[in-house]
């Protein structure tokens, strides 16, 4: 069960993705958490650095659905300016927006990956639906009400994981 948490990947930022390296592993999609994931969680716009990888995803053929649990306005001012399309209160780790965000993208799961910045969510919902996951490290060290929460049962879930000889990486 725990072997679910585990993403298949772990980066430290969106911007070591790469589209050369995802399209040379035959990956087409991309289903991105928002908050903490692309922009720090209080943060109601896209930085001009996100603004250019959304670009170079797009030069690249390779499609960006965001999908968060987050309110439709706060997903919806965030997601209009990159022109992508977007998945609000998506009920993660529920596997439905996953399948959503693959159905619109007319890709199969091979061809996705999914990334966020939180194992209760993005990688348990992920892994779930049978995507590849990778995990980045979150933005900010402060989070919303709800995501404290998680975090504290994140940390002991990645504590067993690292006991376990599980985790490829450092914390």
């Amino acid at each position: 069960m725990f072997n679910k948490f585990l993403p298949n990947e772990h980066v430290d930022s969106i911007f070591e993705i790469r589209p050369e390296d995802l399209k040379e592993r035959g990956i087409k999609g991309i289903i991105t958490d928002l908050d903490n994931t692309l922009v720090a969680w209080d943060v109601p716009e896209a930085t001009p650095e996100i603004l250019q990888w959304f670009k170079i995803m797009d030069e690249h053929g390779i499609k960006v659905t965001i999908t968060s649990n987050n309110k439709q306005d706060r997903v919806r001012v965030f997601s209009q300016p990159l022109d992508t399309s977007f998945i609000y209160s998506a009920r993660k780790p529920l596997s439905y927006a996953f399948k959503k965000a693959q159905k619109q993208m007319e890709l199969n799961k091979e061809e996705i990956v999914v990334i966020g910045d939180q194992l209760l969510t993005d990688v348990l919902g992920g892994n779930f639906a049978g995507f590849h996951t990778i995990l980045v490290v979150p933005i900010v060290e402060t989070d919303g009400f709800f995501t404290r929460f998680n975090r504290k049962i994140e940390r002991r879930i990645l504590k067993w994981m690292r006991k376990k000889g599980k985790l490829t990486w450092e914390e």
